[in-house]
């Protein structure tokens, strides 16, 4: 069985199909899927999503390139929320230095919000980092002790090792697929085992099987067998091992035997 550990379940792009999405899921193995928020207009249709029993977890944030639609008011907004729903993390949250445009106080203002609010209900945070891997080191240090994922990660080594020192794990998906990544492949056959998660950030970031086209948790086990065939081991000890870091760093129970 496998954790989709970050899948944006919720986007409208699986509107049209979304029941037969997850039975894919499922069939795949895909058997639980953690789904963070992007802004506070979709908390809602996010909870609906996270059904009961569906193996949907839902994680509540403000994510850093949606930063035009936040407004200082959510951050509150967002404790009482999370206080109310009790959800497995926060996030998506953290900074894009990428995107031109995005101020970057204002990003410092939201996410140093959220690891408070991560720090006060002692949940793991779910980052975004694209080039600002060293200004999110350097948040986690000063709200720490934290813990969470930094995902679809596309750092150095060293700064993955320092992530990992503070308590905070790597997510790998489709990039790594393609045989031009050769620094993420490098890192996704040398990073130690219990620092690993696997994800799809569907319906974005689809694998090499499948490029330009909607990516959906069904395709983590191209990534699975990807990562395992980059390590030499078994596909299903790859599973089992960051299955494990999911349902520690998440809090996960075992999955139901049937979500319809």
């Amino acid at each position: 069985m496998l954790i989709d550990s970050h899948s944006h379940f919720d986007a409208p792009e699986f509107d049209a199909d979304r029941d037969a999405a997850l039975t894919r899921a499922r069939d795949a193995g895909v058997t639980r899927q953690i789904v963070p928020a992007v802004a506070a207009a979709g908390w809602d249709k996010l909870r609906a999503t996270c059904m009961p029993g569906s193996g949907l977890h839902p994680a509540y944030g403000l994510h850093p390139m949606y930063l035009d639609e936040h407004r200082d008011e959510h951050l509150p907004l967002l404790r009482a929320w999370i206080e109310r729903e009790r959800p497995v993390a926060v996030g998506e949250c953290g900074l894009d230095f990428f995107v031109e445009g995005l101020d970057p106080q204002r990003q410092a203002f939201f996410f140093d919000g959220q690891l408070r609010l991560a720090r006060d209900f002692e949940l793991p945070v779910i980052v975004h980092a694209r080039r600002a891997v060293d200004a999110v080191l350097a948040a986690i240090r000063r709200f720490g002790p934290l813990r969470g994922v930094v995902h679809s990660f596309s750092g150095s080594a060293d700064q993955a090792k320092r992530l990992f020192d503070h308590g905070f794990l790597i997510g790998l998906g489709g990039p790594v697929t393609y045989e031009r990544a050769n620094r993420l492949r490098t890192l996704a056959r040398e990073l130690p085992l219990e620092c690993l998660l696997l994800e799809t950030d569907a319906p974005d970031q689809p694998d090499s099987g499948i490029r330009g086209q909607r990516n959906e948790p069904a395709r983590l086990p191209v990534v699975r067998d990807c990562i395992a065939a980059l390590r030499g081991i078994a596909p299903d000890a790859l599973a089992h091992a960051t299955t494990i870091n999911a349902e520690r760093l998440f809090r996960l129970s075992q999955p139901v035997a049937d979500w319809r």
